[in-house]
């Protein structure tokens, strides 16, 4: 359903080819929004088969012909119904980090610690990425804020967790008597 909003919104701006809808996706609205290249293409043929959208070919000099897909009056009332449905409904963020922390104490500390803080390095480059994102008119800037937001979130709890786990090995190591 997102996928379709999301496809659907750009091409109320403006007509657009498969690659132009990926890399307007891929270029400016941040890591936040998955998707491949071939999906947008195979998603391009499932709304037109469905009539939300139309194309006609293009060709540019030698290159091979391309399909450019516009909305449709069916597209724009599937836009409408699918804006008000994702604005209603919350689904929660697919969490499966979760499934690792699970089984974060089967791990020694001093191995726990490195990968985590690997983790925060890789979290650290996505939110710096998501904060130097170009501004976007209207709306669509909330989407940018909102990614900004939740991983400058998991970033502190990360911390959070990375701080309980160095506590733990620091007071194991004192009440083993391996202290400093």
């Amino acid at each position: 359903m997102e996928r379709e909003l999301l496809s659907l919104g750009l091409l109320r701006s403006q007509e657009m080819h498969g690659y132009q809808l990926h890399e307007a996706i891929d270029s400016h609205l941040g890591m936040g929004v998955q998707l491949t290249k071939p999906t947008a293409y195979r998603l391009l043929s499932n709304m037109a088969e469905d009539g939300w959208v139309t194309h006609r070919e293009e060709q540019e000099g030698n290159r091979p012909p391309r399909r450019v897909y516009a909305i449709t009056p069916q597209g724009e009332g599937a836009f409408q119904q699918l804006l008000r449905e994702s604005l209603v409904n919350y689904q929660p963020l697919d969490f499966t980090f979760h499934i690792g922390l699970a089984f974060l104490d089967q791990l020694a500390a001093e191995e726990a610690i490195p990968l985590l803080r690997r983790r925060r390095a890789s979290l650290e480059e996505l939110l710096e990425s998501a904060r130097t994102h170009c501004e976007h008119p209207g709306s669509m800037q909330l989407m940018l804020e909102h990614q900004v937001h939740q991983r400058a979130a998991e970033l502190d709890w990360l911390n959070t967790v990375i701080a309980r786990i160095q506590i733990t090995q620091d007071e194991t190591r004192v009440e083993g008597g391996n202290g400093p």
